[in-house]
């Protein structure tokens, strides 16, 4: 109903005609390729005007006289206008002149600028720091498509046509498209989860699906350092008008249920809930192993929030300490990509990030001694 296309697959009862499981191939932000038609293109570099990320550099394609949103350095990814509709690929971005955009939603260009310039960054941080070429790590680029349906408050990625997709929201009435840096790093990620563990979209793998998401578009926000979309632990804040304080977002990793929905702590029926909170208990603990028990700035004790650093934890461990972001992202990419399967649940992601941390930097070192206390402040024990 809210446009948003489904790719569902079914486990039903032969006897009883009973669903006994579900899931959707279609990953979404929130609850709730087509060639270039170019011949003798040559790689460009042009300018774009963004909506959430001020003045970027976007690496384009000139071809003959014209520009296209492809960029031939990052593995032939492009970004087409979809011009509203909610069928089909759309059509590549081309222009005259090789700048995008003007800062405002009354162009078309300025959040394919967006979008195109959040993918290339999620591109270089999972290249520079994973080592990793694309989301099928086969050095090609996906296809990003903007202006998707009408009024859509939402993004999502698709197996279906490798590709990821950005509705407008409302324009800005009250949530901006839907293009910012963590929330293209966000459904980016869908990408690489779906060609590594394939964590199923449904129970607690679903909920780790969701998580692994938030935490590499959060990595992907702090590897941009772009001081117009300063790098923080909410996801989507960027979205919402007059938002000063945070006070709107997607998630908040540190304290989830800071959202009303979303689950601090694990408990054994976490499972059966929308994944997009069971998701909270695994950003929590990446939270917690990167930075510690630490309420971030304007967060604490007076403010609309008003965290304290006994709120971030579960079991009363207020002295956890941090290993970085770094490390930290380097240990769920292990633990993801190598030992991570379909049906991992929270126990067996504890195990797994325990592996990654004894591959990494050895069996009782710091960093494992920190994944280990992370998830019992979570109470996965």
């Amino acid at each position: 109903a809210d446009q948003t296309p489904t790719e569902m697959h079914y486990f039903v009862d032969a006897r009883s005609g009973r669903i006994l499981d579900q899931w959707d191939t279609v990953h979404t932000a929130k609850p709730g390729p087509g060639g270039s038609g170019c011949t003798g293109a040559t790689a460009a570099v042009g300018t774009g005007k963004t909506l959430t990320a001020g003045t970027v550099v976007l690496d384009t394609t000139k071809c003959g006289t014209s520009f296209q949103m492809v960029d031939m350095t990052r593995g032939g990814g492009k970004t087409h206008n979809m011009s509203m509709k909610t069928a089909g690929l759309g059509a590549v971005f081309t222009g005259s002149v090789n700048t995008w955009g003007n800062f405002l939603v009354s162009n078309a260009q300025t959040v394919a600028a967006d979008a195109h310039y959040g993918v290339a960054v999620t591109w270089d941080y999972f290249k520079n720091m994973h080592g990793r070429l694309g989301i099928a790590n086969d050095g090609v680029g996906a296809l990003t498509r903007v202006h998707y349906g009408r009024n859509y408050a939402n993004a999502f990625w698709s197996d279906g046509c490798f590709c990821m997709t950005f509705g407008d929201g409302d324009n800005g009435a009250t949530i901006l498209p839907l293009v910012a840096i963590d929330i293209a790093g966000h459904e980016m990620s869908h990408g690489v989860t779906s060609r590594t563990s394939n964590l199923i979209y449904s129970n607690e793998s679903g909920g780790l699906n969701e998580a692994t998401s938030d935490i590499f578009g959060t990595m992907v926000e702090y590897y941009a350092n772009n001081a117009n979309d300063p790098a923080d632990y909410v996801v989507g804040e960027e979205l919402f008008p007059n938002n000063a304080n945070m006070s709107q977002a997607i998630r908040w990793m540190f304290k989830p249920s800071l959202d009303g929905v979303s689950y601090d702590c694990y408990v054994p029926s976490i499972g059966t809930d929308d994944v997009h909170f069971s998701s909270g208990v695994a950003n929590r603990f990446f939270y917690l192993l990167a930075e510690g028990a630490v309420v971030p700035a304007g967060f604490g004790a007076g403010s609309w929030a008003n965290l304290s650093p006994s709120s971030l934890v579960c079991n009363g461990n207020t002295s956890l300490a941090g290993i970085g972001r770094t490390a930290a992202g380097k240990i769920w990419y292990r633990a993801l990509t190598v030992y991570m399967t379909s049906s991992t649940n929270y126990a067996q992601a504890r195990t797994a990030t325990l592996s990654a941390a004894t591959d990494l930097y050895g069996n009782g070192s710091s960093q494992y001694n920190a994944v280990a206390a992370a998830w019992s402040a979570v109470s996965v024990n």
